[in-house]
């Protein structure tokens, strides 16, 4: 019996931005499924203390007005969401994302942030995690567009709508089901869960790698992570920081 087929944690965070270490959790969704058991899903409505930029509220339709009223204790939401992904991976169930060390790696910084060290230890080692952006990547390697979730879930024939998109839930569903047709369609991803962990690594960092000597081409620097599934915050980081301003995030 391969891992696809057995019990799944999928795992999708929706934030206030994309810098995975001064951004917040807007919401959060963990969904276990699969291995012949009743669906168990857990959605999370967190008020990140910071302002929700427009930009970001168009994506997932949370406003700051909206977490301020509706949304959880940052501090107890977090450790509520690590827990429950490392009570998973105890039991052998993968946490299963798309482009999962952004998520994995937001909400270590976010346990950082409320206090909880241990956690966010205990996080930096979680395993086993399977990554579809990793995964795609790899047994298709030359395949031309995008790898967004919901470019990657068409080209498998996986239902995500644009609407649904970027919804923690719809998300976390739909990289299930891609994680499902990537090992049904490629035999060499049906390895123990161990194996496939230590192999997704390897080629994060060639992944990486390569990115990184593409933008020495362009004249750009190298600052890509060769981390996964959790990057280590970036050199004078605090846990108190705020992320760029938009405009100042895109120069």
């Amino acid at each position: 019996m391969s891992w696809h087929t057995g019990r799944l944690a999928l795992f999708d965070l929706e934030t206030t931005g994309v810098d995975c270490h001064r951004d917040r959790i807007v919401t959060a969704a963990v969904i276990l499924a699969g291995g012949g058991i009743g669906t168990d899903t857990a959605n999370w409505i967190v008020d990140p203390g910071i302002p929700i930029p427009d930009a970001a509220a168009e994506i997932h339709g949370i406003t700051t007005e909206h977490a301020r009223e509706h949304g959880g204790d940052p501090a107890v939401a977090v450790a509520d969401l690590a827990q429950r992904l490392l009570e998973a991976t105890s039991c052998g169930y993968p946490v299963v994302g798309h482009n999962v060390v952004y998520d994995l790696t937001m909400l270590s910084a976010e346990c950082i942030r409320h206090g909880h060290h241990g956690l966010a230890g205990q996080l930096r080692a979680i395993e086993p995690v399977v990554d579809t952006f990793v995964l795609d990547k790899w047994v298709d390697t030359y395949r031309k567009g995008s790898r967004k979730l919901v470019d990657v879930a068409r080209h498998y024939g996986v239902a995500l709508s644009e609407q649904d998109a970027h919804g923690a839930a719809a998300d976390a569903l739909a990289a299930g089901r891609v994680a499902w047709c990537i090992a049904q369609k490629y035999p060499g991803v049906r390895i123990p869960l161990d194996e496939l962990h230590a192999l997704q690594a390897e080629q994060k960092r060639a992944q990486a790698e390569s990115f990184g000597r593409y933008l020495v081409r362009q004249g750009k620097t190298d600052d890509v992570s060769r981390e996964w599934p959790v990057q280590s915050p970036p050199a004078g980081w605090s846990p108190e920081q705020l992320p760029a301003p938009r405009e100042e995030a895109a120069a």
